[in-house]
């Protein structure tokens, strides 16, 4: 009987597996022929961060997780650029190295809630929901802003993503058995599980933050005055035409259908430009690119893995914690060496 890691009340244990469901030994890595490497890894996949990180933040034990642990709020453009790195990792890496790897980030992220109850980081149930919202990300983003997916699609995606999702040598016990069944699932936490939280409202308040990486030639000055609190509505808006109607209704954001005709309009020219007029390879993150120029032989296979450029590890005194990824620690040098990092 196969044992993988899930968690009591309170520490990470060993759960035996049903040997009648899945396990994650049944399960190869995803490679170039997948869906999944064919349509995530790129950087059209910021445009629905914010969605992402929020729903993620409604499940209340995973948003008293962050609230609680997480530096997150501290150096959100640091965290968010150095976690696409293991995170795509999982998928593009081959092997099962990176998905332990962000899990063992999760082992003693615990505490209690407010109802006295407990909570943990890898309880299957919160890991899952986790995992849901990176893999479901791939088609509510193709859905609004392309590339189409066919229904047939959408379910091979979900096939990949118990793939994915074994990965990370966890219970594989919360995964629906069928696309049909995954979207009942996600229509049950939306409408029944998912709440309003501090961590939710933190996360979709962006009018504080610097200038992102990309726009940081940008003076502080020009940018708060003139810029911060336009790309703070368009995001909001933007992130409200991601969710589905029963969050919308949950966080008292209105959708009209002129709101929903103008989100289509940008889709199709977001599709336009991105996925039909831009070279694949320019639109991807350096991992996925890098996996990807492996195939190709571009890169040799042994070359060491792209890792996060300095500017974006946590802070000198958190480079110790075990629950960030953080490439320059010694240990992980030594687990998993020969990596180096891109900007």
């Amino acid at each position: 009987m196969t044992e993988v890691l899930t968690t009591s009340s309170s520490d990470v244990t060993v759960e035996p597996q049903d040997p009648a469901g899945p396990r994650p030994d049944d399960y190869a890595p995803l490679g170039p022929d997948s869906l999944t490497w064919q349509i995530w890894g790129t950087w059209t996949g910021m445009f629905q961060g914010l969605w992402a990180g929020s729903m993620q933040n409604m499940h209340p034990k995973l948003g008293a997780a962050v609230w609680e642990h997480s530096d997150f709020f501290g150096e959100r453009w640091q965290r968010l650029m150095r976690s696409l790195y293991p995170i795509s990792g999982v998928v593009f890496d081959g092997g099962t190295a990176t998905g332990r790897e962000v899990r063992d980030y999760h082992r003693d992220i615990k505490g209690q809630m407010e109802d006295g109850s407990r909570y943990h980081a890898l309880d299957p149930d919160v890991f899952y929901w986790a995992h849901a919202t990176f893999w479901y990300g791939n088609v509510r983003l193709c859905e609004r802003f392309g590339p189409w997916l066919s229904e047939d699609q959408k379910r091979q995606l979900f096939e990949e993503s118990k793939a994915w999702y074994a990965m990370y040598g966890v219970s594989m016990r919360p995964v629906p058995d069928t696309y049909e069944d995954f979207l009942e699932y996600w229509d049950y936490m939306c409408r029944n599980v998912l709440r309003d939280h501090p961590a939710v409202r933190t996360v979709l308040d962006i009018g504080q933050l610097p200038p992102p990486p990309f726009l940081r030639f940008i003076p502080e000055g020009i940018w708060f005055r003139y810029m911060a609190e336009r790309n703070q509505r368009f995001f909001t808006w933007l992130t409200t035409g991601f969710y589905d109607e029963p969050i919308r209704e949950m966080m008292g954001l209105p959708w009209t259908e002129r709101d929903e005709k103008r989100f289509r309009l940008l889709g199709r020219g977001i599709n336009l430009v991105m996925h039909r007029l831009l070279p694949k390879r320019f639109l991807r993150h350096p991992r996925p690119r890098d996996a990807w120029d492996r195939v190709s032989g571009r890169v040799s296979p042994d070359a060491p893995l792209v890792e996060t450029p300095t500017r974006n590890l946590p802070p000198e005194a958190e480079r110790d914690n075990p629950m960030h990824y953080c490439p320059v620690h010694a240990a992980r040098r030594a687990t998993y060496p020969g990596r180096v990092s891109e900007s």
